[in-house]
């Protein structure tokens, strides 16, 4: 099966130096993988929210853990089956020998974040066969995004069932600031709220109405009196990654991927429910000569984050008998 995606003509995250990124994509099965790598290492950070996530190496990320560079973050479908492209990755690493040395090996750290697409597509998750493809296929060219990679059976606006749901994706966005730095973000997005435009407060994807030809506002299905949560609305998790070329500390980018939360409540409405388990790693090259300006960087990663969602809604194609925005407009 062949879904058409899009490709970014704008900066990404693999325009920052010592990124590239890569997917694998099952349209069988309706799910895939996303490997952002770094293999010279970069400082990581996380911060997990909402009240159903599934992640893997998050504790070594803390400031006060001892590791100090990551080479890796594995986004992923197929819920906590996913975890396991986390494995592929290190085997890509390893067979390249880069890691931390430890005694006669080199251990890589590989961090990652699942969502959960178990019920659009045939039961079969991303395995880590998947993880090594996706890292096989990295590169620092432009990145296709939509119905792709860790976005392929991401879906959005869930709020009055899966029925009444649209198609999620994965987006990049990037920016260089005026202090010649960095950001930019990946982003799939997988949410139980609604997508809106943060610029002009304009609906983007939002619960189909009864006739399914038009969108409901999330934020006023879910304050009526008469609202209850639909069954499988455990379905979500929006996870991705923010990047700078700015050098950082493991505080500093434990900050960033806070502040990247603020780009998801800027696009996704509501978010961070409890039926979300949004999780956002940060990853700081140190490529660049440019101090850090800690509030000059938050300000980016979290209008980084709100764009990435943007296009990874508008730019998804539909799938797995759920419509994308596009599909919706050329039914109107």
């Amino acid at each position: 099966m062949t879904v058409p995606h899009n490709q970014s003509n704008h900066l990404s995250i693999n325009d920052i130096h010592g990124i590239k990124t890569g997917h694998y994509t099952d349209f069988d099965s309706v799910t895939g993988c996303t490997a952002v790598l770094c293999e010279a290492g970069a400082v990581g950070g996380v911060d997990v929210r909402g009240g159903a996530p599934g992640s893997r190496e998050t504790d070594l990320l803390d400031p006060t853990a001892s590791v100090p560079l990551i080479h890796g973050v594995v986004l992923s479908g197929g819920s906590a089956f996913g975890l396991q492209t986390v494995d592929g990755a290190m085997q890509y690493f390893k067979n390249r020998g880069i890691g931390h040395k430890a005694g006669n090996s080199r251990i890589p750290i590989v961090a990652g974040s699942i969502l959960f697409d178990l019920s659009i597509g045939l039961d079969e998750t991303p395995t880590s066969e998947s993880g090594y493809k996706a890292c096989i296929a990295a590169n620092n060219k432009q990145i296709q995004e939509g119905t792709i990679g860790a976005g392929t059976g991401a879906t959005v606006a869930k709020l009055m069932g899966m029925d009444r749901a649209l198609k999620g994706g994965i987006g990049t966005y990037g920016m260089t600031l005026g202090d010649g730095s960095m950001v930019a973000a990946i982003v799939a997005t997988n949410a139980i709220g609604g997508v809106f435009d943060y610029k002009t407060g304009k609906l983007i994807a939002g619960p189909l109405d009864q006739s399914r030809t038009g969108m409901l506002n999330p934020m006023e299905c879910i304050l009526d009196t008469n609202w209850a949560p639909p069954n499988q609305v455990e379905n979500n998790t929006t996870i991705g990654v923010v990047a700078t070329d700015v050098a950082l500390t493991k505080s500093q980018s434990q900050k960033l991927s806070a502040a990247a939360h603020d780009g998801l409540a800027l696009s996704v409405r509501p978010s961070h429910t409890s039926h979300d388990g949004d999780t956002f790693f940060c990853l700081s090259t140190g490529s660049s000569n440019v101090s850090a300006d800690m509030d000059r960087l938050i300000a980016a990663a979290s209008v980084c984050v709100a764009e990435a969602i943007l296009r990874s809604v508008k730019l998804a194609s539909g799938i797995g008998n759920v419509n994308s925005v596009s599909d919706l407009s050329r039914i109107n």
